[in-house]
């Protein structure tokens, strides 16, 4: 597909938009929904210099109908709904609780987050799993903790990030591995030398940084909390072991409501006709199922508008042409690292989508890097600590940008609404990533490590 303008054209409405978020997210945008007006723009540009007005209508619509789309907002339809189920049983109030009890508060209960996090995105492989799971589970409670708001959201969201970067069971663990014929468990232990020191650095940093004013005013020292709502952990234990067990994130989400529902009528935590019931006054069903799916309409739209706009981008020859701009000023084994770390980053810049952008650049990377001697792992290593940190700390992507929507259950609990850029600046691990990612390439760290191919 071609654009008036040629290169500069296809990436106009992309400028568009990325100005457009940028702004919003800095000035605090209060939700996903205030970005909608600018990615309809973005797209009315788009038509606008393309072309064959057709082929890009085409190109949109094809690219919102990719299944991860589908799976993505069914995903957080049923994650909104079971934050609600829980938090309606008293879950927040037994978390406060056990906290105090425990003596874990501040910046501790920041860093029992981030860990808490880690372990279960590692152990599934799934960051968004993990954020639509714990975000709105750990934030609310946060504020009778004195844990600052924006510190605890980023450990959060840096615990998800650490087991995308590390887990044998993410999705760009296996690409990375993939696209450069490496074997997985190599992988990852290759890669150990990389994302522990730099999970350590972020843990001491969030604990230091992640003490705050009480935002509800709790006298946590008279709270006796609501132990009653003890065995409402084992929801969360469900799903987690189901996933676990590799089962779909949409069964183990879907059990997961059933169980916070069906445990919560049985403990009397919550009554049949809060489920849903008729608001005759205002001729409109109500309730916490319907709650909750509403929580899911902003990051849904945004991500259909999203997506879409991305798919015009790909449909044109800029990956392919940037790819062979590098290929061609790759001379020793430092400038390929830097050109696969360069070429990578933009295709992830501009597609915001991890796996299709090692997908995008793999070949470069590997005939460049076998041709100035680097292994396989050195290789997959790149690629995925590379796609670890854009898309976990920019406004703009999914992962922020969901990080961001879950914030939303604090509300009634006295945590504010945090948007995306704050939320994405203050993940420590993928910002300390970044570091050791240049650190590893200016100083040769890990660079000769062997992997057959």
């Amino acid at each position: 597909m071609q654009f008036y303008g040629g290169t500069f054209g296809s990436l106009v409405p992309f400028l568009v938009f990325l100005a457009g978020v940028s702004w919003l997210a800095i000035a605090g945008a209060p939700d996903e929904r205030g970005f909608w007006p600018v990615q309809l723009a973005a797209i009315a540009v788009g038509l606008l210099l393309a072309k064959n007005r057709n082929r890009y209508c085409n190109a949109l619509v094809e690219g919102m109908a990719q299944p991860i789309v589908g799976l993505m907002i069914m995903a957080w339809m049923l994650a909104g709904v079971l934050g609600t189920l829980m938090s309606a049983t008293g879950f927040i109030q037994t978390l406060v609780w056990l906290a105090y009890k425990t003596h874990v508060t501040g910046g501790g209960y920041v860093a029992a987050a981030f860990v808490i996090c880690c372990v279960v995105s590692t152990s599934t492989g799934t960051s968004l799993g993990t954020i639509l799971l714990c975000g709105p589970l750990l934030y609310p409670p946060g504020g009778s903790l004195h844990a600052a708001p924006a510190m605890l959201m980023g450990a959060i969201l840096a615990g998800a990030t650490f087991g995308d970067s590390i887990s044998p069971m993410s999705d760009t663990t296996i690409a990375s591995s993939g696209t450069q014929n490496a074997d997985i468990g190599g992988v990852v232990r290759s890669r150990l030398k990389y994302v522990i020191p730099a999970g350590v650095a972020a843990g001491i940093v969030l604990t230091a940084m992640g003490s705050g004013a009480s935002s509800t005013g709790l006298d946590l020292a008279n709270s006796t909390g609501n132990a009653r709502s003890l065995p409402m952990l084992l929801v969360p234990a469900l799903v987690v072991g189901l996933l676990l067990r590799k089962r779909h994130l949409i069964e183990g989400l879907l059990i997961g409501v059933m169980a916070s529902a069906g445990l919560g009528l049985v403990l009397g935590l919550i009554k049949p006709s809060q489920l849903v019931y008729i608001d005759t006054e205002h001729f409109i069903a109500r309730g916490l199922i319907l709650d909750g799916m509403q929580r899911a309409v902003g990051v849904a739209i945004f991500t259909l508008l999203l997506i879409g706009l991305v798919a015009t981008l790909k449909a044109t020859e800029l990956m392919e042409r940037l790819i062979n701009f590098a290929r061609r000023h790759a001379h020793n084994a430092r400038d390929a690292e830097f050109w696969i770390f360069g070429s990578v980053s933009t295709a992830v810049l501009l597609t915001t989508h991890s796996v299709v952008a090692m997908l995008t650049v793999g070949d470069f990377a590997k005939e460049t890097g076998e041709r100035m001697g680097l292994s396989a792992y050195r290789r997959a290593n790149l690629l995925d600590m590379t796609v670890c940190t854009y898309p976990f700390a920019l406004p703009y992507f999914i992962p922020t940008i969901l990080a961001a929507s879950a914030t939303a259950s604090g509300a009634g609990f006295g945590m504010p609404k945090l948007s995306p850029w704050t939320v994405g600046i203050h993940n420590a691990y993928s910002l300390i990533l970044f570091v050791v990612v240049i650190a590893a390439m200016v100083t040769g760290y890990g660079r000769g490590e062997r992997a057959g191919s």
